[in-house]
């Protein structure tokens, strides 16, 4: 293993998660202000199954499918003719962007009452939350197009090393959303519709936050249309089974979403407030490393250099796995106390947070698999295969679908958080031991030994900290005492845990405290 090569991808990993942890702390403190100005109820039901809906197109035509298919490409551009034509091909797939997410905006808020009746049927039986759902659709589907142009923007400065600013650019989405209800609360009939504005003020400010920093490199847009460009041709190419393995698992989402309507009320915030958690070292860890690994695949894939390309996939998964797996524990091991502290104020009362932690618990295990496609799928992508993770990706989500249906009569509406782990758990398995196929050099020895450590390590420090009970020395009664107890419950089972990892002797732990400067 190149230590370089390894420390270069930690270090970089470090800014982009230091840039996504305020985005991500932003996020919980709007989840706050959601919750505590609209609790767990109709409007905010509402909300988020019109909020899901531009979301879901958002990760087809922005942060999923495009920025996947983009990088690679635009890599290329740069290594192989220059900055002069990747910043032309970057100029054809803005261009376009606005063309054809212009229509589908333009579609989408035309069709909007007939998309809203697909993914949440359940709400017919209430006419002013379907009524609710519909236009606070039409008002957030705007968001599409702005998050769209801005996922190229992050693309062009991924590419060429500057990752601190796109990575804290979605901080301004979140202010976007906090300042709304904030400020605008008192002046709307209906208060929910603060957020939807939220939205749109967030994505253009997620949007202008990244022009500075694209014009000291030198870009300047200008629109121009070329379909037969073979750059854009080979990202149509790439997104295409991109599109269809999103879209099967966007299907997925849409039916728990329609599940999640179905069942008691309540069941879809209680669902998205824990994804929302789940999500923190998700976007922190897993989405960090994902960000970072996609640029640096496609550069060595770019140089035909496989070895450094198996070095670097190889660096990217152990530290995944070495970050997400004691998070997982956690998140299952104490989501009650995280959900009281995050949570449980205003509108939001006990019973909110134990259906809110019980739904969490289940997430917790999924997270693994989650952050582990992030950075194995753009292996893949980096080497010009989109069908795999396609043909992966619908085998997951037919596996969530039946799985929904099993879990629901055991666990109600926290079967569906269940299955959607058992999905991403699966998904990760067949796109690691499928990798073979593509590259050699790959060991699979080099994932299963380190991770088993990593797991006994992680479920032994919760169970450390369980016997510990910091509840009993310090009451969780008020804010302070709240706050207290998860910190020192975070800190007790970090330190813990990187004890028992430097016993175990795992590298990765060596190779983050060498980038802290702890360890030479």
């Amino acid at each position: 293993m190149d230590n370089n090569t390894g420390k270069s991808i930690a270090s970089t990993a470090g800014t982009v998660s230091a840039a996504t942890a305020v985005s991500r702390i932003l996020g919980l403190v709007r989840e706050q202000v959601v919750a505590f100005f609209f609790g767990a109820g109709m409007a905010t039901d509402a909300f988020v199954a019109a909020f899901r809906i531009p979301n879901l197109l958002r990760d087809l035509f922005a942060e999923g499918a495009l920025s996947s298919a983009f990088v690679p490409v635009f890599k290329e551009k740069i290594v192989k003719n220059g900055q002069a034509e990747a910043f032309r091909l970057a100029n054809l797939t803005i261009s376009a962007l606005l063309l054809i997410v212009g229509a589908v905006v333009a579609i989408g808020i035309i069709a909007t009452p007939a998309i809203v009746y697909a993914s949440a049927k359940g709400f017919t039986a209430d006419p002013a939350k379907f009524a609710l759902t519909v236009n606070l659709t039409r008002i957030m589907f705007i968001y599409l197009l702005m998050v769209s142009i801005s996922a190229v923007l992050m693309g062009i400065l991924n590419s060429v090393g500057r990752f601190g600013i796109p990575a804290l650019s979605p901080a301004l989405f979140n202010i976007g959303m906090i300042l709304a209800p904030l400020l605008l609360n008192e002046y709307f009939d209906v208060p929910i519709y603060t957020l939807a504005l939220g939205v749109i003020v967030g994505g253009i400010g997620q949007l202008v936050f990244q022009i500075p920093s694209l014009l000291r490199i030198g870009f300047r847009f200008k629109f121009m249309l070329d379909f037969a460009d073979s750059g854009i041709r080979r990202i149509i190419r790439l997104i295409s089974p991109m599109v269809l393995g999103l879209s099967a698992s966007r299907l997925n989402i849409l039916i728990s979403t329609l599940l999640a309507s179905l069942l008691m009320e309540g069941a879809m915030s209680y669902l998205n407030y824990a994804y929302r958690l789940m999500h923190f070292p998700l976007g922190v860890f897993g989405v960090a490393l994902g960000t970072v690994t996609l640029p640096k695949v496609s550069d060595d894939a770019a140089r035909n250099d496989t070895a450094q390309l198996v070095r670097t996939f190889k660096e990217a998964i152990g530290l995944t796995m070495f970050l997400v797996i004691p998070s997982a524990a956690y998140l299952a091991g104490f989501s009650d106390d995280l959900v009281r502290l995050i949570y449980q104020r205003g509108a939001f009362g006990p019973e909110a947070t134990a259906h809110t932690a019980r739904a969490l618990y289940f997430y917790a295990f999924g997270l693994v698999g989650f952050a582990g496609v992030r950075v194995a799928a753009p292996v893949f992508y980096a080497l010009d295969d989109a069908r795999r993770p396609m043909f992966y990706s619908i085998i997951s989500v037919a596996a969530n679908i039946v799985l929904n249906f099993a879990f629901i009569p055991l666990w109600g509406f926290a079967g569906l958080a269940a299955a959607n782990s058992v999905a991403g758990l699966m998904n990760l398995f067949l796109l690691v031991f499928n990798m073979k196929k593509k590259i050699t050099g790959i060991n699979y020895l080099y994932f299963m030994i380190p991770t088993i450590k990593i797991i006994l390590g992680s479920v032994a420090a919760v169970i450390i900290m369980k016997a510990i009970n910091i509840d009993y020395f310090i009451s969780s009664g008020n804010l302070i005492g709240k706050i207290l107890n998860v910190g020192l419950q975070i800190t007790g089972m970090s330190v813990i845990y990187i004890v028992l990892m430097l016993l175990l002797r795992v590298d990765e732990v060596k190779r983050l405290l060498a980038v802290l400067h702890l360890k030479k």
